[in-house]
């Protein structure tokens, strides 16, 4: 049985300070470095999204409602993109992007460099067991939870809840919510 850890979307422009700040953004990033380094025989392979947007049309406004539009954040090749650097300690096996032309909220909308997408990792290395991590629980996390449920390859999909953050209380209640009703195991991380 092999097992992934998913890091999605732990960089600087969702943390505090950041374009799109979550609340107790880089405190997550903290947990989520520790948990990585402590845990890292437990998992056959590491992997981290990004939002790496260049233009994704009409998911960037001025006037954002922050349901389907955002003000600008992500943007691919500034310091706001980049992985947090509490992360630089972690051995990473893979770096998706995604977004650069579109909204992309589930890891599984990213790719590497090669092109290859989460998806396809983890079919390649015969990933059966993930477990999901990072920022928004609210938004990006919760659709890439919901992606990997789908997946009739993987065997187990739970999302270590305290080491994410939502966009709110309110929406993070949400999330929880509609992942319980699915397969996805909601755990903590101890």
């Amino acid at each position: 049985m092999a097992r992934a850890l998913i890091i999605v979307d732990v960089q600087p422009t969702f943390c505090e300070g950041g374009a799109l700040a979550v609340e107790g953004g880089n405190e997550c990033a903290k947990k989520i470095a520790k948990y990585a380094i402590a845990h890292e025989d437990d998992y056959d392979v590491i992997i981290t999204t990004q939002d790496w947007h260049i233009d994704p049309g009409e998911h960037f406004s001025d006037a954002p409602d922050f349901v389907d539009t955002w003000p600008p954040h992500g943007v691919a090749d500034t310091p706001e993109a980049e992985l947090h650097r509490s992360l630089e300690p972690v051995s990473i096996d893979y770096h998706l992007k995604k977004g650069e032309y579109e909204a992309a909220y589930s890891g599984f909308e990213a790719e590497c460099p090669s092109g290859e997408t989460l998806e396809d990792i983890l079919a390649d290395e015969g990933v059966d067991d993930v477990d999901i991590v990072g920022l928004a629980l609210s938004h990006c996390v919760l659709e890439t939870a919901l992606d990997a449920a789908r997946m009739r390859s993987l065997d187990r999909v739970r999302v270590l809840v305290d080491l994410t953050e939502p966009v709110s209380p309110e929406q993070g209640e949400a999330a929880l919510e509609e992942m319980a009703r699915t397969r996805i195991k909601l755990v903590h991380s101890a």
